[in-house]
């Protein structure tokens, strides 16, 4: 049930072999379940088999001594995350500096973000291989390209994180002021924007200096619990973030409603950060940012279905809503030298 793309191809890798190259196929293999899962065991086993035969056939037909990485999960191994290639140095016993020619390397994929060309040429369907090339610094090429001589087509990403990332700070002195001040006490303030738009690390940076008591429904587990806890703040004299995605008005007429109860200004802080670049802080953050001290709280990696979910009930919050005033805040990352070199790697 398969065929050689290309009749260069076995030639080409069995050459290379003899070259000395190590052969290894990385695949993102998301279709499997490793999962133990009653209701879908039979389907996940299947997948697996016919997966593993397929396998079989192509490496049985070149005869070559090649390293197979499927990722099955969308964790730190799923391209264009280095997980695959950290295992595979790892189980080579090449973990040293040096210890791999990187210029000498190649990965070749047809997940290269190629755009679509006249005579019915179609995009290709993700960048993640050229992405995944670019984060562990070796070349890349299309199958065209490596085994056809093929001249390289336009491509383009989706998301490049380089673009968001601020010059390092050389001291806390050099840091721009801070823009939020506190202008009643006490008061309310709540958050509006995507999940990975980097509302926690802002209240860390900003408002908890000037002393605000944070209310977060991931910790609360509750609407409920949250406008209990803040309503219980406020009456204690105390101000109140509320570190929420509130998406829309009816999310925000929750926390407007318990401002004009209390007879309290309310104002809220609008996070801007476009879809893509939450999900790379989502993934950085689950990922890497447990070994980058960027991840505090140890949360998971959300599903994607949170971020659909709040573009589909995305309403720009507005001064109509009742709020006293609103900042934007776009996101734009600071960190150490280690962190903004981790963070600016492709994670999506």
């Amino acid at each position: 049930d398969w065929k050689w793309w290309h009749r260069q191809v076995p030639s080409k890798l069995k050459q290379l072999a003899e070259d000395g190259y190590l052969l290894a196929i990385l695949s993102n293999q998301a279709g499997i379940s490793m999962k133990s899962d009653s209701k879908t065991v039979k389907s996940d086993k299947k997948r697996l088999v016919d997966f593993k035969q397929r396998v079989k056939g192509v490496l049985t037909q070149l005869d070559l001594p090649i390293v197979l990485y499927a990722a099955t999960d969308k964790d730190k191994f799923r391209k264009p995350r280095s997980g695959m290639w950290d295992k595979l140095l790892e189980a080579q016993g090449l973990t040293q500096e040096g210890d791999v020619d990187l210029q000498a390397c190649y990965f070749v994929g047809d997940a290269g973000g190629r755009t679509a060309s006249t005579g019915g040429i179609k995009a290709d369907f993700s960048c993640s291989d050229r992405d995944l090339a670019s984060n562990i610094r070796i070349n890349f090429m299309t199958p065209e390209e490596f085994f056809l001589d093929d001249e390289p087509r336009p491509f383009a990403r989706a998301f490049d994180p380089s673009k968001h990332v601020s010059p390092l700070l050389t001291s806390k002195t050099d840091a721009s002021p801070i823009a939020f001040t506190r202008k009643n006490d006490p008061e309310l303030v709540i958050f509006c924007g995507s999940p990975g738009a980097g509302k926690s690390t802002w209240f860390q940076q900003h408002l908890k200096p000037l002393g605000y008591e944070r209310v977060n429904q991931d910790l609360l587990k509750s609407r409920d619990r949250c406008l209990k806890v803040a309503r219980e703040f406020l009456e204690d004299g105390k101000s109140v973030a509320v570190d929420n995605t509130n998406a829309d008005l009816k999310a925000r007429e929750y926390w407007t409603s318990l401002a004009n109860s209390l007879e309290i200004p309310i104002r809220c802080v609008h996070f801007t950060a476009p879809a893509k670049l939450c999900e790379h802080n989502d993934a950085y953050r689950a990922i890497g940012g447990l070994l980058h001290g960027m991840n505090p709280e140890s949360r998971i990696m959300l599903p994607r279905q949170a971020f659909t979910g709040f573009a589909g009930r995305y309403v720009p919050p507005t001064l109509d809503e009742g709020f006293v005033d609103i900042t934007k805040v776009e996101f734009e990352f600071s960190g150490t030298e280690e962190q903004k070199t981790a963070w600016s790697k492709f994670w999506v």
